[in-house]
């Protein structure tokens, strides 16, 4: 995380460390996965570190194909104006409690792989598809927003599709892929067990009342203004529900 601040400040696109972050936590997750342990089911731990290597890499060539084809995200672009000349030092911060936050998310990814039963079974392959759902519900909110932005209806609120369920389907998807884990090896009898809860909610955390929603949220109403409040009245923030196409 210190490299991604690093390049994020040289070429003045903080969007370069939500890359740099996917790809280092994919990396954390696989070793984590992978860590050698004697009683561990080796076929459970290779399960477990596909998972987090097809998450990180679905997601982390996602994002750079992104940054670097696109100006930057408006998130970072809100704060580059927000903090002005302070925006360096608060990025700093803002980046490297990104560390710690991937270590916490390795911890639910080690105890996936080093727990449930004896024998891969109908857990696991839940798990898996857990993940797969995940990722293709974030890959379709994805491309359905790439879609709209190639109308270039200025102005305008994508609230079509997957938008019309979430504000923000793709952090819904994201959220949700880490589920798997404990899918894969939770069990309320063993201890270590509850780990694999860590991720999901410290990603919800995260996504929901950190840096995803109300950062995203507080630059679309600098630039959407009423079109976007009526839009926040009319579709929840995270979890999906059918469209109300009712005007407020």
């Amino acid at each position: 995380m210190m490299a991604a601040w690093i390049i994020q400040r040289a070429v003045r696109n903080g969007g370069w460390v939500d890359v740099f972050w996917t790809f280092g936590t994919g990396a954390a997750c696989v070793a984590a996965a992978m860590w050698p342990e004697p009683a561990a089911n080796g076929m459970r731990q290779l399960l477990v570190a596909g998972l987090s290597a097809v998450w990180a890499l679905r997601l982390g060539g996602y994002v750079a194909y992104r940054v670097a084809t696109s100006s930057e995200d408006t998130r970072y672009a809100g704060l580059r104006d927000e903090w002005g000349a302070k925006f360096q030092a608060n990025m700093f911060w803002l980046v490297i409690v990104q560390a710690p936050a991937t270590a916490i998310l390795a911890l639910s990814v080690f105890a996936a792989g080093h727990g449930g039963a004896a024998e891969l079974g109908l857990r696991d392959a839940l798990g898996a598809i857990v993940l797969l759902i995940a990722i293709a519900g974030e890959g379709l909110a994805d491309e359905q927003m790439r879609r709209f932005k190639r109308q270039g209806l200025h102005g305008a609120i994508m609230d079509k599709g997957l938008w019309g369920w979430s504000r923000h389907p793709n952090y819904f998807f994201e959220w949700f892929g880490w589920l798997a884990y404990p899918v894969i090896a939770f069990d309320p009898a063993e201890p270590w067990s509850w780990a694999t809860w860590i991720a999901p909610v410290v990603m919800f955390t995260i996504l929901r009342f950190g840096t995803g929603v109300p950062a995203l949220e507080k630059t679309m109403l600098q630039s959407r203004g009423e079109l976007f409040r009526d839009y926040q009245k009319r579709v929840g923030a995270f979890f999906p529900f059918p469209p109300n196409d009712k005007p407020s």
